[in-house]
């Protein structure tokens, strides 16, 4: 029998496919397909995405835990699929942990805490001071229950020491419909979602999710900087491979993929889409992960969340 390693000395040896646990058009697609033609020239051989949605992610993430681990099936995982899956999802019978390698770090999404135009909170002291003056009557939206935007809105809760109402959408774009007609107060969103409306003056940005201020919104504090410490909930994107694949074949992914994200117009495309570029090395993957697997479990079990 031929090892892993003796076959990643020749590695790739076919076409490089990148499973994207999404339905095609969506964000993660979009940042998959940036990386193929980098990829691809690199490598020397064809990278072709695959999207295989459902679960929230766990089907095309469970499928490539179970493909060979020889580095020519990959999957570009998010905070869902390697993160909060495990304690959300019965189905996600994996541990994002032990059961992937990693190749990169690719880019963060910042969450943004916005405001409808018309409550009375012009800054984070504002909008904590009004939701404990009135527990439970300030409404808050999300992307859907165990989304990332329900997640950070219950984390945010706990640091804050807030009630607010959970009011589930399916997806953005309702959530955000919902928040310019004034009938939500606050959201979690995904700086891409809302970014032309801050712009417009319809919502109120009042702090981002992240460890350091947005390059897109410059003038808005990090909830840290605005006194709310512990609440970062950057969405964020990173490859991986099965478990168990050799070291040689992981190290010529990563270079491929630095190649790839090194290209002027990928940097630019992955900003113009409200991404903030994060290339990590395997290593600093792996440490960071368990935490952030651990951490949001918490969240999940705190605040009693369960999905269906």
């Amino acid at each position: 029998m031929v090892s892993h390693i003796a076959r990643a000395q020749g590695f790739p040896g076919r076409t490089v496919t990148i499973v994207v646990p999404y339905p095609a058009g969506g964000p993660v697609d979009a940042v998959a397909r940036l990386l193929v033609p980098g990829m691809t020239g690199d490598l020397g051989q064809t990278v072709v995405v695959d999207n295989r949605g459902g679960g929230s992610g766990a089907i095309g993430s469970m499928a490539v835990m179970r493909a060979e681990p020889d580095g020519h099936t990959l999957v570009l995982g998010t905070n869902q699929t390697h993160a909060t899956n495990q304690s959300l999802i019965k189905s996600a019978t994996y541990d994002a942990a032990k059961d992937f390698t990693p190749v990169a770090g690719i880019a963060d999404i910042p969450h943004v805490l916005v405001v409808r135009r018309e409550l009375p909170a012009d800054n984070i002291n504002a909008l904590v001071a009004l939701a404990k003056s009135k527990p439970g009557d300030l409404t808050y939206g999300s992307t859907g229950n165990g989304s990332a935007s329900h997640l950070a809105a219950e984390l945010f809760k706990t640091r804050a020491g807030v009630d607010l109402l959970h009011v589930p959408f399916r997806g953005a774009a309702p959530m955000t419909t919902e928040l310019l007609a004034g009938r939500v107060d606050v959201s979690f969103a995904t700086l891409p979602s809302v970014v032309s409306y801050i712009d417009a003056g319809v919502l109120r940005a009042l702090a981002v999710a992240s460890p350091r201020r947005a390059a897109r919104l410059p003038n808005v504090p990090t909830l840290a900087e605005a006194g709310i410490a512990g609440v970062e909930a950057d969405a964020w994107f990173a490859l991986f491979a099965p478990a168990k694949t050799p070291a040689p074949a992981i190290d010529r992914l990563h270079r491929a993929v630095a190649v790839a994200l090194g290209s002027a117009a990928v940097r630019e495309a992955i900003a113009k889409q409200g991404m903030t570029l994060n290339v990590r090395a395997p290593a600093a993957v792996a440490a960071w992960l368990p935490g952030e697997v651990q951490k949001w479990a918490g969240v999940i079990k705190t605040a009693g969340v369960v999905v269906e």
